[in-house]
């Protein structure tokens, strides 16, 4: 096919000048937002290319989920407590067996950033579904304590990369109109493999029966008036005569299934365009960002999202160079980080990233996703089936509340959503530190006041499911320059899983030492902060990413301005209003 201005858009500068004289004025007043169609969850239905290639790569998300729910439901199974019962017993050790997950995981998200910049966002997909296999596998199979926190650990690595890089791809193969509705749905991936892992868990868990010796005596500590298992006493000689390993082993084993679905699905995905272009692949980006907007090569959207893009790669490139002629890559990798520091845009972008992040773990969303069958044996629920068909009842309403934010994010905005979801969740947790502050150790007697306790819960799951649960993703993923998008993201899911990582390590204490409530208010405490923090964000809706640099005020003094109105003068992009910081 012979190649036309229109179509060689990458070719150079002479090439871009060339395409704007015969276009002199057809951008003139342009939106993407406004011309790319329906808005938020209704126009995800506008275009299924990119909603099925969305949907199946957040089955990163699922897995991720998925581990967080299944592993304490694992702990909480008599079987594995006769095979660990050191891990089972002691709080304060099956604290830093679930949070050695969440250390390797802030230890790969961080890695994964200079790696996605490398070999791009869907073969890091792929390399990290490839560690997760091996480190499930290891847990599944594990014989010993060591093969099962090596696993742990390997897995880790992987989850902390999923998390970091599935937003991104998503981020960037989206439009401006639909971007907050297709990256929520990492969000609702999540809460789906939460719940699935609680209805695998509770199905498994039945295998041979709940108890590990039914009809024996046990001697553990009394919960709720009456003895629980303790695996050193009360295992039989030659092991239980009840609920069998495969109980907890098929539970961990079974998420290899959707792992090695992804793993291979991802092969047949494309590549982000603005990767591409990055890496001065901009033909191949261009017929994948034609692709992915379902439209011809010279079509008027496809062409301004196009040299929207190259605009700012063009900026990116010579900004640096200006500063930086003889830049190693070692300095050029340093510069990544230092960048943040380097003027207040860049250093609030990265402020808002993180703290969205770290609000999202200490408002207290883990103690019910990780601990949530010991939270509602508290309420007076029986430890070990009605807790756990209780916690999935809560996984079902976790799932349903994400729908909320895929409709309203790209109509309402962000902003909005966190505000709101941080008033509910703090009356919703004041209420059950209230109830139990009130009466106790007796809760389990005032059926009426655990009831309205598990509403609150529920409540309280509601409002931080349709704001910060899937914001969280959709901020950090949207608000960093294209050069700095990856090391960016990977330092705010990196403070996603360090908060992770306390959080895991101090509830399990918590839970059994401050008691009358005290964890809930500390909790509730976060949430006032993160409404107040919010008044401090900006609003992204309806922006390209291309755009949000006009919201931080990146342009910062008057010769920056020149520089790049000189670009898109030589893109034949229409004069847009850069605002000084």
């Amino acid at each position: 096919m012979a190649q036309t201005p229109k179509n060689s858009l990458s070719s150079g500068k002479s090439d871009v000048k060339t395409s704007r004289d015969d276009f002199p004025s057809e951008f003139s007043g342009f939106n993407l937002a406004e011309v790319g169609g329906r808005v938020g969850f209704r126009g995800l239905f506008d275009n299924w290319l990119v909603l099925r290639v969305s949907c199946f790569a957040t089955l990163g998300g699922f897995l991720c989920g998925y581990d967080q729910g299944v592993i304490i439901n694992v702990l909480a199974m008599e079987s594995f407590g006769a095979t660990f019962p050191k891990i089972y017993m002691d709080s304060h050790f099956r604290g830093w067996f679930v949070s050695t997950l969440l250390i390797t995981a802030c230890i790969g998200s961080l890695v994964n950033g200079p790696v996605c910049d490398k070999i791009g966002r869907k073969r890091a997909i792929m390399g990290n579904v490839a560690i997760f296999m091996i480190g499930t596998a290891l847990q599944s199979g594990a014989t010993a304590g060591k093969y099962l926190w090596v696993g742990r650990a390997i897995s880790g690595f992987p989850v902390g990369g999923l998390t970091h890089v599935v937003p991104m791809y998503l981020a960037e193969i989206s439009s401006a109109n639909t971007r907050g509705a297709l990256v929520s749905l990492q969000q609702f991936s999540i809460t789906l493999g939460v719940l699935v892992s609680y209805t695998i868990a509770y199905g498994t868990s039945h295998i041979s029966g709940t108890s590990c010796a039914p009809g024996a005596s046990y001697t553990g500590p009394l919960l709720n008036g009456n003895p629980t298992f303790d695996p050193f006493p009360d295992v039989p000689t030659g092991g239980c005569t009840g609920q069998k390993e495969t109980s907890w082993r098929i539970a961990i084993g079974i998420q290899i299934l959707p792992a090695m679905l992804l793993g291979i699905g991802m092969a047949f995905m494309p590549y982000s365009p603005r990767w591409l272009m990055g890496r001065g692949r901009d033909d191949e980006a261009l017929k994948i960002l034609s692709t992915l907007r379902r439209k011809p090569i010279d079509d008027l959207i496809v062409r301004y999202e196009f040299l929207d893009i190259k605009a700012e790669i063009c900026y990116c490139r010579e900004t640096m160079t200006l500063r930086h002629p003889r830049m190693s890559n070692t300095r050029r990798f340093v510069n990544n980080y230092m960048a943040f520091m380097s003027s207040w845009p860049m250093f609030r972008r990265l402020a808002v990233g993180c703290l969205t992040m770290f609000y999202q773990q200490f408002m207290g969303i883990n103690v019910i996703v990780y601990y949530a069958p010991a939270i509602f044996e508290q309420l007076g629920f029986d430890p070990n089936t009605t807790s756990l068909l209780v916690t999935g009842v809560y996984g079902i309403v976790n799932v349903l509340s994400t729908f909320p934010a895929i409709m309203l994010l790209d109509s309402v905005g962000r902003r909005p959503l966190l505000m709101f979801g941080a008033l509910g969740c703090c009356i919703s947790l004041v209420t059950v530190g209230s109830l139990i502050t009130a009466f106790g150790n007796d809760l389990p007697a005032h059926t009426s006041a655990g009831h309205v306790a598990i509403a609150f819960l529920y409540f309280y799951c509601v409002n931080f499911a349709y704001s910060w649960a899937p914001v969280s993703w959709v901020l950090p993923s949207e608000i960093f320059p294209l050069h700095l998008r990856s090391t960016g993201i990977s330092i705010t899911t990196s403070c996603t899983w360090m908060s992770n990582f306390l959080i895991g390590l101090i509830t399990p204490r918590l839970l059994t030492q401050i008691g009358r409530g005290g964890i809930y208010f500390s909790f509730a405490a976060f949430t006032i902060l993160a409404f107040l923090s919010t008044f401090f964000y900006p609003e992204t809706k309806g922006k390209t990413l291309e755009e949000i640099g006009t919201v931080f005020r990146d342009i910062t003094s008057e010769r920056e301005k020149q520089h790049m109105e000189k670009i898109y003068h030589e893109l034949g992009l229409p004069r847009r209003t850069f605002p000084s910081a």
